[in-house]
């Protein structure tokens, strides 16, 4: 192996060629200026061959004879004119690394050692299930105390349904083993809600947020609780988690006309930025490792990564999955407005869009000297599997060719001939577009239909002189209406220029369409790719592999954390050489081997740590439950939670009159509950793990809440007679009071005494 230096330490199978750190360097501080594009001076350093012959001063550099070589003599500023032109001059360590470089030939990528790949961190190697198999055997460094059935039951309430028991349910579980209570509430539909809100953390789920006051969708997008409802319904049946996975990176793929799986695209369809396509991607990117695999890709769009064995043209390929995807809105039954309800999923779009090295990031400075291809990064797995371009079915790539959306389009037209009477003009147009609309669904369905139908020509033409009749109509009642403007608005003794100017455009319009000549009708809706590149199906199988060295382990880190508070690798989003070291990795490997195992079963792998002596055990401490535990804990037992499941987002200003679930309503960059956002809610741009605050703002919000003090008055009715005080605390608490707490109970009204527990720390914490 070369004495140099080199940026990564890796091996793949069969032979793997790396760069030479001084290639690296040259291509980062001289290839904007230097490239097959640019080519300033007539110095092409993009390719060995270009960069030996040179530019306009002569040969760049004389392999073996680095002091000899121009290259290098304009970098250490003895010839000129002195380099780089733009930015701070080489440092001595940077020259020496690129003399060393040119004496040992100009290498432009050295193979090293063929076989299996290998790997100096432990992340990038796959997990090996260790020999002591169980929980317990690996996390022995514990108190194995047993907690106290009271605590045990609140503490799995809260961690497997997200509100605490209520006495009646505390008394059915009694009667019940740990293991049927287990079984019980991960079949709870609440579960489902929420783990829901968990995973919807780290896979950043927002709604739409942009420009509220206009409507327009900036980020995100519209209809996403969609992708919400079925992140709860996957959990709640046991989805394996690979192919959760699956169908969010490649739902269109694999299962293009099913609707309830095209709505997991939102995880894709979240990363939309109407203004910026570059960010969009970077997103995709960034996000999709960090959610899934617990890598930091990000520096690698500007220069190899600093810390893990992936190049920054590696990082580009994998950015060519993402390249031709888009967002768009399908029609749903019920509704022909999309702005008013659809479903939002990803197509991919720009088949043949081209994906371009961004020489140090820069979106204005593309390498257009080399098309890059997807792929993934030598380092984090097995090659990508073979990528199959997916062909698509009618209802995929025209979906407003499906027969509920021409029903539904009918009746709406139906409608506006009935809207239309008693107005002529507007009557005469809208009859007329009732048949023509009729006339440009027959020709489509000759012009779709196996095999071909010979009388579309003649159906084409029918819709087409029946829908320039129709526009004609449609056209005179505008331009009569513009008349109508345009004498109102010159009528006043000071005619409105807004307004004269604005019935001069409508009255220009209306004339133009009336002198428009014909041509082919207008298609019912619009019409998409028949294909997809089949990209992300390959990827989705790639992460999701059994071969692959990350994903378990990013995986059940996420879900030990939330049963313990602590992770297993405190880096949850890092598992890179920059991140921590797991605190133990054998129970880490025992976890994701064993989640593997099972199917990538979510269920089963809860059930295995929940089961253990580990987390029956006495903690040493308390942790502050999330927001969203807390709300609905108030709610739930003061008997006024609303359980109704799914459906689109609530308005958050509603959170006291709506008595839904807080995972139901809005939350974005731009809108959340105050409530939540005082209890360190999710931050829906990143959010791989919730912040744990005490402040004092915290206590104001459930001492002055108007929710925590309705629903104090109504569990006081509810609970009003003999034994108030115990029953109280069994309801709000789930135990009994002590005799201190009973003593000072006593003088309280209900009222004050259940808001006060509200207030108390057992209910604000799981222990």
């Amino acid at each position: 192996m070369s004495k140099l230096a080199f940026l990564f330490v890796g091996l793949g199978v069969g032979l793997y060629a790396q760069k030479p750190a001084a290639l690296a360097l040259l291509e980062t501080r001289c290839l904007s200026c230097h490239n097959a594009a640019g080519k300033q001076s007539g110095f092409d350093l993009s390719k060995r061959e270009t960069a030996l012959r040179g530019g306009d001063r002569g040969p760049g550099f004389l392999p073996g004879r680095a002091k000899e070589s121009y290259l290098y003599q304009v970098l250490a500023h003895t010839a000129k004119p002195a380099m780089p032109k733009f930015g701070p001059k080489f440092t001595e360590t940077e020259l020496a690394l690129v003399a060393a470089w040119i004496d040992e030939g100009a290498p432009w990528e050295t193979v090293v050692s063929a076989g299996p790949k290998r790997s100096s961190h432990w992340a990038f190697e796959k997990p090996v299930r260790p020999a002591a198999g169980s929980i317990d055997t690996l996390f022995a460094k514990r108190s194995q105390t047993p907690a106290s059935p009271e605590v045990l039951l609140r503490r799995l309430y809260l961690d497997l349904v997200g509100m605490p028991p209520t006495p009646e349910e505390m008394a059915r579980h009694a009667k019940l083993t740990h293991e049927q209570t287990v079984d019980a509430l991960l079949a709870d539909p609440r579960y489902g809600e929420r783990w829901g809100r968990h995973w919807m953390d780290i896979w950043r789920y927002s709604d739409w947020y942009g420009y509220r006051r206009a409507n327009e969708v900036r980020n995100s997008h519209k209809h996403m609780w969609r992708w919400r409802d079925w992140i709860v319904e996957s959990l709640n049946s046991g989805k394996p988690y690979d192919r959760m996975i699956l169908e969010m990176l490649a739902g269109d793929e694999i299962a293009p006309e099913d609707p309830a799986t095209l709505r997991a695209t939102g995880f894709l369809a979240r990363n939309y930025s109407r203004y910026d396509r570059d960010g969009w991607m970077q997103d995709a990117v960034d996000h999709t490792m960090l959610g899934f695999m617990g890598v930091t890709v990000k520096c690698a769009r500007c220069h190899d990564h600093k810390y893990d064995p992936i190049a920054q043209e590696e990082y580009y390929r994998l950015r060519a999955v993402f390249e031709p995807y888009e967002v768009r809105m399908d029609r749903v039954p019920g509704e022909t407005d999309v702005e008013k309800n659809a479903l939002t999923r990803i197509f991919d779009a720009g088949l043949d869009r081209p994906t371009y090295l961004l020489v140090r990031g820069n979106i204005k400075s593309p390498d257009k000297s080399q098309v890059l291809g997807p792929s993934t990064p030598a380092a984090l797995g097995p090659a990508l599997g073979k990528i199959e371009p997916v062909a698509l079915p009618l209802g995929a790539y025209y979906p407003d060719h499906r027969e509920f959306v021409h029903t539904e389009l009918l009746a709406q037209a139906r409608a506006a001939i009935e809207k239309a009477a008693g107005d002529p003009l507007a009557l005469a147009a809208a009859k007329a577009e009732l048949p023509a609309l009729e006339a440009r669904m027959a020709a489509e369905r000759a012009k779709y239909a196996v095999p071909a139908d010979p009388k579309f020509e003649e159906l084409a033409a029918k819709a087409r002189e029946l829908e320039r009749q129709a526009g004609l109509l449609r056209a005179h009642e505008k331009l009569q209406r513009a008349q109508a403007e345009m004498t109102a608005a010159l009528a006043g003794e000071k005619p409105d220029s807004k307004k004269v100017a604005e019935a001069q455009k409508n009255l220009a319009a209306a004339t133009a369409a009336l002198t428009q000549p014909p041509t082919g009708y207008t298609p019912v809706g619009k019409e998409y790719p028949t294909k997809s590149t089949g990209r992300r199906t390959a990827l989705a199988r790639w992460i999701g592999s059994t071969d692959n060295p990350l994903t378990a382990r990013v995986a059940v880190n996420h879900i030990w954390l939330r049963h313990f508070g602590t992770a297993l690798v405190p880096t949850v989003f890092d598992f890179g050489k920059n991140g921590q070291q797991p605190v133990n990795q054998p129970l880490l490997d025992l976890l994701a081997t064993e989640f593997m195992r099972s199917g990538w079963n979510m269920k089963a792998l809860h059930k295995m740590i929940l089961l253990s002596e580990a987390y029956r055990a006495v903690r040493p401490a308390s942790r502050r439950l999330e927001g969203e535990v807390v709300r609905d804990s108030i709610l739930a037992v003061a008997g006024e939670l609303d359980r109704t499941m799914g459906g689109p987002d609530i308005d958050p200003a509603k959170g006291l009159e709506v008595r839904r679930r807080s995972l139901y309503f809005s939350h974005s960059p731009d809108v959340q509950m105050q409530f939540l956002q005082v209890f360190d809610g999710a931050n829906p741009t990143e959010c791989y793990e919730r912040n744990e605050s005490v402040v004092p703002q915290q206590a104001l919000a459930m001492a002055n809440s108007q929710l925590s003090q309705e629903m104090a008055a109504k569990l006081a009715r509810r609970l009003e007679g003999p034994g108030l005080v115990d029953r109280a605390f069994q309801t709000v608490l789930g135990r009994l009071p002590s005799d201190a707490e009973r003593e000072l109970a006593a003088g309280a009204t209900p009222v004050d005494l259940i808001h006060a527990l509200f207030n108390h720390n057992d209910f604000v914490t799981t222990r």
